[in-house]
């Protein structure tokens, strides 16, 4: 008989022990995440802008070419590194988007716009939607991440961007896993590498795995099809010494402040409606699953979910109490959300094969079985029962079952 799980809360926030990010706990049960960005609050912003000058005086082009590249998706964040980098800097970057056929309406109107307010020079990326839905299929199976393609085509096509056009600077926003586990501190000046790129965003996995699954599942992708999601050589890219950094690590990071900025200056949107899963209505526009179902999984993985990650960032900003977010967490974490039945018809599966292909990634840490039902503990310290687990008898081992 296995051990009922324990998890473990972060005493400042809402960020669970078990977690898909890289994250820890001090003495006082206070997480990375907390600790490096109250680290934020002693860091001499001035002097940062000034490094952050002095590093973007060595890379504007001498030979009409193009200063940098930022690779956008239309939201918030994009608005924002545009802003400082063309209006505030002048530089003259190349936008470069990755476009996996998921954006919401208001995410499509931001992107126009976006191009509409800046006047900036911008190449988009569209892959096949018959390889997209394999796509989808194929990692969902594979990794329990049918937004696979998503982080792969965002990590990667911009790269082989400023290869084919000799652009070496590239302008990220904020470090995902830096800004809400705390991976990396501030004065480390953490830059984009093909490490964090293959381990994290990418689960691990590349182009030639998706298509070795794709065979195995009789869905096959052929290698043909995986161009833009194949990283440049190392060869490659020292030769136009391409270099990703971080704007974060230079201009203090509030998602909160960028948005209501951005709004105000530039006609950015909000969602004209609440999402189910979390209560932001101005992050991840740009793929109507990233706030739904793609998040769903997150929360059958490892048993929490975009509220969680929105309430950690608002609880460190002063925008919400941990009482408030609490409530947030668990009135939304849970949901499993209606845009699962938008992304079914896409790929062509009956709920009944989503739920069996989930139930295949349940962390044994953080869950088990009682009376049918994955069952968990809460953030407020209670036991409760969620949905019907759908795997075999046999399958139901590792899991402690009352």
């Amino acid at each position: 008989m296995i051990e009922k799980p324990s998890v473990t809360f972060c005493k400042t926030c809402t960020i669970p022990s078990c977690s898909a990010i890289p994250v820890e706990f001090d003495e006082k049960g206070v997480c990375s995440g907390c600790n490096t960005a109250n680290s934020g609050t002693n860091i001499d912003w001035d002097r940062r802008k000034r490094m952050f000058e002095s590093l973007i005086s060595d890379y504007r082009s001498k030979d009409n070419n193009y200063d940098c590249i930022i690779p956008v998706s239309g939201g918030k964040d994009s608005y924002w590194q545009i802003h400082i980098i063309a209006k505030v800097y002048g530089l003259k970057p190349l936008l470069v988007t990755y476009h996996g056929n998921n954006y919401t309406e208001t995410g499509l109107k931001n992107l126009y716009n976006m191009r509409e307010v800046f006047g900036c020079d911008h190449i988009f990326f569209t892959p096949s939607i018959d390889l997209l839905k394999k796509m989808n299929r194929v990692c969902q199976n594979l990794m329990g991440d049918m937004n696979w393609h998503a982080h792969a085509g965002i990590f990667t096509y911009p790269i082989r961007v400023a290869v084919e056009k000799k652009v070496p600077l590239m302008i990220w926003g904020e470090h995902g896993f830096m800004d809400i586990g705390g991976m990396h501190s501030y004065n480390d000046f953490v830059e984009f590498t093909y490490r964090y790129r293959n381990e994290h965003c990418l689960r691990g996995f590349e182009w030639y795995d998706i298509i070795e699954a794709s065979k195995e599942q009789n869905d096959e992708i052929f290698e043909r099809e995986m161009i833009q999601w194949k990283y440049p050589s190392d060869d490659e890219i020292e030769d136009v010494g391409v270099r990703g950094i971080y704007i974060s690590n230079f201009f203090k990071w509030e998602a909160n402040t960028h948005g209501k900025f951005v709004q105000d200056e530039y006609g950015f949107l909000e969602h004209d409606t609440e999402f189910q899963r979390t209560y932001r209505k101005m992050s991840n526009l740009d793929d109507m699953h990233e706030n739904g179902i793609h998040d769903y999984m997150k929360w059958v993985k490892f048993g929490y979910g975009r509220a969680t990650d929105h309430t950690c960032k608002d609880i460190r900003s002063s925008k919400i109490t941990r009482d408030g977010a609490i409530k947030e967490v668990l009135a939304r974490d849970h949901i499993k959300s209606t845009d699962l039945e938008r992304w079914l018809k896409y790929v062509g599966w009956t709920e009944q094969q989503f739920d069996e292909s989930a139930d295949k990634f349940r962390d044994p840490n953080v869950w088990w079985v009682r009376d049918g039902l994955w069952t968990k503990h809460d953030i407020d310290g209670k036991e409760r029962s969620y949905d019907k687990c759908s795997l075999k008898d046999e399958e139901k081992n590792k899991f402690f079952n009352e």
